[in-house]
């Protein structure tokens, strides 16, 4: 960027201090210590603090100034997202851990508002990376950040230019907010239509219809009876027939008039487990869908693994149109996701955390899908899931005795055919939003740098020179090197400890 007149250039450690907090360590909770709430890397987020869950650790008389923050102070992420930066504002005492940068201007003309603004933008241009350390994880050492260089305007330029950004921003995120309500809603509406369609309540029912027009139709019951009678027929003579058990209707709720419950194993001709094979990245192969694949009702292909067209478990792992598979096992809020192939890819299987259900004619596996997708499925879901070394998991045969409410044939088609128009229409508004959105981080960025390139609000030949703020900066650490006391800044005492914060459960931010 071009410097204004006025306007300076310099790194981090010429103008601030930069220090990393505490480690926690077991001598923390030692007794003797001074205890002290501390903020974490999880508590700073962009532009604000959340002073919920903090946690406690015991300091040194001595360590008291050194680990604390003060309001003004600027805490940036060292790891998690590194760079991630808000200005504290809240109660005091408050100490701060190793996870965390805490920068303190060395004199009052230098922005910690306007620092954290640059340090946004130049996460969103992609510009931070280069300071950032790949290890295990991502991480912002002290000696990089201490050297990234910030434009300079003069002191007062810095307050109106921060207080002409927030004044902007804060339109923005208005528009933010009002877009991820209606995202919100969106979800409201998409299990409200699900909910309907399984109740009978989204498109006229078959016996309504009938009536209507004065004919006979097939009820769901006499449906199941074809069903099972042709599952008799086309049984190995060699085995010996029994039916598949029923669901225990007298506990169920009333269906609409032709409607009838019946068991996932009696109108399925079979449930199978994925392959437990080790998939790779070669696109030669046959994809596999997993877990991951499977999203809002539906099938995600932009990441597929591979196994080898000569896989000992194909043909009979390979997936045909209209297969539906239901996620067996994830975390709590995610097993039981179900979605139905539809043909694409044209070869495909599945892998073994997803069960295959493959439907007898009569039983619409899109329909079956809406069930276990809708309220109603997950509340079946977390009726009979069980917890398996920190994952969530619902059995084969817990799937195979689950109750679906069975429209008639005709009715089940209509209800496909409306859910999937109105799903359509909510999927259309959803890439609105997040087109818009899109646009709205966009935007936010180009504030940012219109605000460090001097053109969001208009230059004072009359502002004192960043320079001469720089030189006076420059002058004070030369005479505290020279053995002359630096200005003092309040202590924290131990009675200070006493001055807390009142404890809620509410959500608290300090901006």
């Amino acid at each position: 960027m071009t410097l204004l007149e006025g306007w300076s250039v310099a790194p981090l450690q010429e103008f601030a201090d930069v220090k990393l907090g505490k480690m926690l360590s077991p001598k923390a909770h030692e007794a003797g210590l001074v205890r002290l709430r501390y903020l974490r890397n999880e508590n700073v987020q962009w532009g604000f603090v959340d002073l919920d869950d903090l946690k406690e650790m015991g300091f040194k008389p001595e360590e008291l100034n050194r680990y604390t923050v003060e309001p003004g102070d600027l805490l940036v992420c060292e790891g998690g997202e590194p760079g991630r930066a808000a200005v504290y504002s809240g109660p005091t005492p408050m100490a701060y851990q190793k996870a965390l940068h805490r920068v303190r201007p060395r004199c009052k003309g230098v922005s910690t508002a306007l620092l954290r603004y640059w340090l946004e933008y130049l996460a969103g241009a992609g510009l931070l990376v280069e300071k950032i350390a790949q290890t295990t994880i991502q991480h912002l050492p002290l000696a990089r950040f201490q050297t990234i260089s910030l434009p300079l305007p003069p002191a007062a330029e810095q307050r109106r230019i921060v207080a002409t950004i927030e004044e902007q921003l804060s339109r923005v995120e208005a528009g933010v907010q009002a877009l991820k309500r209606v995202k919100k809603e969106l979800v409201r509406y998409r299990a409200s239509v699900l909910k309907a369609a399984c109740e009978g309540q989204l498109v006229p029912t078959e016996a309504a219809l009938a009536r209507a027009e004065g004919r006979s139709y097939e009820t769901a019951s006499e449906l199941l009876g074809r069903i099972l009678a042709e599952r008799r027929t086309r049984w190995d003579r060699k085995k010996k027939y029994a039916d598949p058990a029923g669901p225990d209707t007298p506990s169920l709720p009333a269906l609409p008039k032709g409607w009838a419950w019946v068991s996932v194993a009696q109108i399925t001709a079979s449930l199978e487990y994925g392959s437990s094979s080790r998939t790779t990245k070669d696109s030669a192969g046959v994809p596999v869908l997993r877990m991951g694949n499977i999203q809002d009702g539906s099938l995600d292909l932009r990441e597929l693994k591979y196994l080898p067209r000569s896989h000992r478990e194909f043909p009979k792992l390979l997936l045909k149109s209209g297969d539906l598979l239901f996620n067996r096992t994830n975390s709590a809020e995610l097993v039981g996701k179900s979605a139905v192939y539809s043909g694409t890819p044209g070869v495909c299987s599945f892998a073994s955390y997803l069960i295959r259900g493959r439907f007898r004619e009569g039983s619409t596996s899109r329909f079956v899908a809406f069930f276990l997708n809708s309220p109603h499925g997950r509340r079946w879901v977390a009726s009979v899931v069980t917890q398996q070394v920190g994952q969530a998991n619902v059995s084969g045969s817990k799937l195979a005795a689950l109750a679906i409410p069975l429209p008639p044939l005709a009715e089940q088609h209509r209800i496909v055919a409306e859910v999937e128009r109105r799903l359509s229409i909510a999927d259309g508004v959803a890439a609105t939003v997040e087109a818009a959105l899109a646009r709205a981080k966009r935007l936010r960025q180009s504030i940012l740098k219109r605000a460090f390139e001097g053109r969001l609000v208009p230059q004072d030949p009359n502002d004192e020179p960043a320079s001469a703020l720089l030189d006076r900066i420059r002058s004070e650490r030369a005479a505290t090197a020279a053995g002359k006391p630096a200005p003092r800044r309040r202590s924290v005492t131990a009675s200070d400890t006493s001055a807390r914060n009142p404890s809620g459960r509410s959500r608290r931010r300090a901006r």
